[in-house]
């Protein structure tokens, strides 16, 4: 009775310390999300603390500098809830908003299309692309992906 005891425990150890691995598709969302984060922080530190470049930046869209207080406190409260595994959706929603008022102020002041208006565009997709590699599951949640019928 005690080899069967002992055979067993032997038998399950293996399986137990094995490390999970994780899939490719989540490393590479978790790098983006990083990158993205960074960004995000980078941009709400310049908001907040504002430094001449941003001033001077702020007040050529036609906002004050209360406003980019405001907007970076806005943008830091998002991104937090977007790091949350939890609230991540909600977070990317409220980016999401965020960038289509930085899309809509850099449009108004005729910056160029394709290399300033349309930056928080392409920042916006890569910040879902990321949230879906991390998470495919939020795929069915979107209508799309194996689990959508």
């Amino acid at each position: 009775m005690t080899e069967n005891l002992s055979t067993a425990t032997s038998a399950a150890a293996p399986a137990t310390s094995t490390p999970a691995r994780r899939p490719r598709t989540w490393i590479v969302g978790t790098a983006l999300t990083v990158l993205i984060a960074a960004f995000l922080v980078f941009d709400v530190l310049g908001k907040l603390f504002q430094p001449e470049s941003v001033v001077e930046g702020t007040t050529a869209l036609g906002f004050t500098t209360d406003q980019a207080t405001v907007m970076g406190i806005v943008l830091g409260l998002c991104t937090i809830v977007w790091l949350i595994p939890r609230t991540t959706v909600l977070g990317a929603v409220g980016i999401t908003a965020y960038l289509g008022g930085a899309v809509c102020a850099n449009w108004n002041a005729d910056k160029p299309l394709v290399s300033t208006t349309l930056f928080a565009v392409y920042l916006g997709v890569l910040l879902w692309v990321a949230m879906l590699l991390r998470r495919p599951a939020l795929l069915a949640v979107l209508g799309v992906g194996r689990g959508a019928r």
